[in-house]
């Protein structure tokens, strides 16, 4: 069960601001991403929101991977992200790799500000 969750909250992005909404573009993004920085992914599902008058209102999207996932969450209303990177270590470390995938996504998001955790989880 060991593994290494990192999260974060990011505010302020100066991202392109289609990048907060564009569905199918994030995951394109996340999905290669993860595979370069060698991590298996297995299956996705990302959504587009809309607001009540129909306009693009922000996506949730996950990554599964054969070592855990990659979720993100983004607010382009106030230019918010949440990020979400959990890898377990059961058949080798790959903590370096889930440093380096979530180091790259907030880099990508340009946030003026952010809050992060990192949690090992599942001590043995």
């Amino acid at each position: 069960m060991n593994g290494l969750h990192l999260i974060a909250d990011l505010h302020d992005c100066r991202c392109a601001s289609n990048f907060l909404l564009d569905a199918s573009g994030l995951e394109s993004y996340c999905v290669d991403a993860c595979t370069r920085h060698e991590l298996t992914v297995v299956g996705r599902l990302f959504h587009a929101f809309q607001d009540a008058a129909g306009k693009p209102a922000g996506v949730t999207g996950t990554v599964v991977l054969a070592e855990s996932h990659l979720a993100i969450h983004t607010w382009p209303e106030v230019s918010g992200v949440t990020l979400d990177v959990y890898v377990c270590n059961f058949s080798g470390d790959n903590s370096a790799r889930a440093h380096a995938l979530f180091d790259e996504m907030l880099n990508a998001f340009v946030p003026g500000s952010l809050e992060k955790q990192v949690l090992v989880r599942g001590k043995v």
